[in-house]
């Protein structure tokens, strides 16, 4: 039996390959490609660990799949000629949810390092909460990630520790998928990662099984 390996991978909205390939992704269905798969050149790619697939979403639609046939692996991904989408779900508030609590957790820890945060930044992530549950629309939001980014460049400006401003200004980014990412990765070390990658499975499942 060919080696498989379990993986997750993110897609855009209209559920299509990228690249210009153009075939859809269907729950349930393997996709192939010819040739050698070659990292980042050519064949389908996945994650084994769910933050790193985060990395290169180009769109909030999670999948869960099975890569199969000339696997090669790389540090935080891999490449098959067969990849099986076992599940989608649509992650958009799920990866809302987790950029808010990111944020919040780094404004948190500035807090308990004496550095009070700035009152911008902990409303922005409050009014991502409040759009999640239908309190307030995208305009509101925009104003509260606005404000967010100016506490982000003034804690720069002062030469203070700014990862949690710019976490908190991430948070509200128009696209869901791209606050996720930003908001992890605005201090991207190994073990923040590993933590964030285990919230960022637990809300996942939070709204897949809602």
């Amino acid at each position: 039996m060919s080696e498989t390996i379990l993986g997750w991978h993110f897609c855009a909205e209209d559920k299509r390959l990228g690249y210009g390939d153009g075939r859809l992704i269907i729950e349930g269905e393997t996709l192939r490609v010819e040739g050698d798969p070659e990292l980042c050149a050519h064949g389908l790619h996945s994650s084994e660990r769910l933050i790193d697939a985060l990395k290169y979403a180009p769109g909030p639609i999670l999948c869960r799949v099975e890569l199969s046939d000339g696997i090669v692996r790389g540090d935080d991904k891999a490449v098959a000629r067969e990849r099986k989408t076992l599940w989608m779900f649509d992650a958009t508030n799920a990866l809302r949810d987790f950029a808010a609590t990111v944020a919040e957790n780094a404004l948190l820890a500035e807090r308990a390092a004496g550095r009070e945060p700035d009152p911008r930044s902990l409303a922005v992530v409050q009014a991502v909460r409040d759009m999640l549950a239908g309190k307030i629309g995208k305009e509101e939001l925009a104003a509260a990630r606005d404000a967010a980014r100016d506490a982000a460049r003034a804690a720069a400006s002062a030469d203070a520790s700014a990862a949690a401003w710019d976490a908190a200004s991430a948070a509200a980014w128009a696209d869901a998928w791209a606050a996720a990412r930003a908001a992890a990765l605005a201090d991207a070390w190994d073990a923040a990662l590993d933590a964030q990658n285990i919230l960022l499975l637990q809300i996942i499942e939070k709204w897949r099984t809602a």
